[in-house]
């Protein structure tokens, strides 16, 4: 992208720790029991967070990103963010108490015109190491968008007529996010975007029909429904796109079918429309 050139390559260092404590609360966020030695595929997520000072976030609840040495984003004047897709490679399991250090590389950047007018795409590589090894490579793509007109439509429309076809699929698991669990999801990942928890701000200014479904929570739910049917960190690949935003309060659909040498994953609102779209192998 124009201008922007100069942040293609920059990287970014963090350090964290797995403590039980973090590890724990994530598990009861998902219902599930209390780990023994190694963590669930998806914890990563809630690892080296962001730490930007109150002060320094935007009207949306993003770190402000401005020309400065400091700014590891690219200053992209777009105001919508995102998590467009991610492609993962679990490479070992992450301990309880592992330190954690994460490396991050900004790989590409580029523009593109929409249908909901221009959109800016950043590739962002992350490596994170637990206790000196190796244990997940992600590559993100984070993109930006205008800013929604005050009149436009909400976000996704309104359940429809139809229905989600289970029987499409192999394994299926429906869950109903609520705000609670948004809430808990948002304070793991130290994630202040407002569309998860101001439902005024969701609706007035980025013209959703309701609060969002964070995209990751909703990959860290397919993860789940994975190793519930192949075993805990059994996974090596796995990649997904966010196609549609699930709403808080809808039922969610997540899905699995064996795919070739792989398997295919999504998940699915309460009338068929696909939410996020995913992949995985062992």
């Amino acid at each position: 992208m124009a201008g922007f050139d100069a942040w293609i390559g920059r990287e970014q260092t963090s350090r964290d720790r797995l403590t039980p404590e973090r590890a724990f609360q994530w598990c009861a966020t998902f219902d599930q029991p209390k780990p023994r030695d190694v963590m669930p595929q998806g914890v990563h997520f809630c690892l080296c967070l962001p730490d930007a000072p109150t002060a320094s976030l935007g009207e949306d609840g993003h770190p402000l990103r401005d020309e400065s040495a400091d700014s590891f984003m690219p200053p992209v004047p777009l105001p919508r963010r995102m998590r467009a897709s991610s492609k993962i490679q679990f490479i070992a399991p992450i301990a309880l108490g592992a330190a954690i250090k994460r490396n991050s590389l900004i790989l590409s950047i580029s523009e593109k015109e929409g249908g909901s007018g221009k959109l800016a795409f950043v590739d962002v590589e992350h490596e994170t190491q637990a206790n000196g090894t190796l244990s997940v490579r992600e590559t993100q793509t984070i993109v930006y968008r205008e800013a929604a007109a005050p009149d436009a439509p909400l976000s996704p429309p309104p359940l429809g007529e139809g229905a989600f076809d289970a029987g499409a699929w192999d394994a299926v698991r429906t869950v109903t996010p609520d705000p609670r669990l948004l809430f808990r999801y948002s304070a793991l990942t130290f994630n202040t975007h407002r569309i998860h928890y101001d439902a005024p701000y969701a609706s007035e200014v980025e013209r959703y029909r309701g609060l969002v479904v964070h995209g990751p929570l909703t990959a860290s739910l397919l993860l789940q429904l994975g190793a519930r049917e192949v075993g805990d960190n059994r996974l090596r690949q796995f990649a997904f796109r966010g196609v549609s935003p699930a709403m808080a309060d809808e039922p969610l659909h997540l899905a699995m079918r064996q795919e070739g040498d792989g398997y295919e994953l999504g998940a699915f609102a309460d009338d068929g429309r696909a939410v996020m779209k995913a992949s995985a192998a062992l």
